[in-house]
């Protein structure tokens, strides 16, 4: 498929897809930052990741390149992507564990400030009678993808956020969550192509976004 098939109207909603995207996953990344600047963490700072502007956080690849192909239907899977990961130094042994936990969570934690953000404004257009088709399918759009963004990453499977906080629950040393890490990718492979997992996942998505569509204004 080339984009000389897409009609203006696809071509409009792809662009304005990727640029939620972009968004969504760059705030994501401000939240981990933001947190960890919070807790003293100089790195993020000082590699100019506190920041909203969301280029910042987008890698070329897994931001723009893969989602924009994912988005125009060139190949056959929906909307994925990744973020430029925040580094962090974690270098207080005594708040460590309590650093990593809450710098780790305020990633997903973005996205849900983000769905609520999405929900607000479609109560406000609802209540002021300027809700049209086309602000519905954005809110919409924009609270399912962080709904998702949220549920995916806290999947407990490196390199994903749930990963992270599972290590310290279950009190794994650095090393030993780093050998179990070199075998994810190909654990997150295997999951993402097996129809229950999708299904469970698709439920939690549902579960997280209703509340968000109901406050909106988009449930019948």
């Amino acid at each position: 498929m080339t984009l000389a098939f897409l009609s203006p109207d696809e071509l409009r909603w792809g662009a304005v897809e990727l640029i939620l995207l972009i968004v969504s996953v760059g705030l994501h990344e401000f939240g981990h930052a933001w947190v960890a600047d919070l807790r003293g963490d100089p790195l993020p700072r000082a590699q100019g990741r506190v920041t909203l502007d969301p280029f910042a956080h987008a890698d070329p690849i897994g931001t723009i390149l893969i989602p924009a192909i994912g988005i125009f239907g060139f190949l056959p899977f929906g909307i994925i992507g990744w973020g430029k990961p925040v580094q962090v130094l974690l270098a207080n042994p005594r708040t460590r564990r309590a650093d990593d936990i809450l710098i780790t969570l305020a990633g997903p934690a973005m996205n849900l400030v983000q769905c609520l953000g999405f929900a607000l404004l479609g109560l406000i257009l609802h209540q002021t009678g300027h809700m049209g088709s086309g602000a519905e399918k954005v809110i919409s759009f924009g609270i399912i993808l962080n709904a998702g963004l949220m549920v995916f990453n806290l999947v407990p499977i490196p390199p994903l956020d749930g990963s992270r906080v599972l290590r310290h629950l279950l009190g794994l040393s650095e090393e030993t969550f780093r050998a179990i890490a070199r075998f994810a990718p190909l654990i997150l492979i295997v999951l993402i192509n097996l129809p229950f997992f999708n299904k469970a996942l698709s439920g939690l998505i549902f579960l997280v976004a209703t509340p968000f569509f109901a406050l909106a204004g988009l449930l019948s």
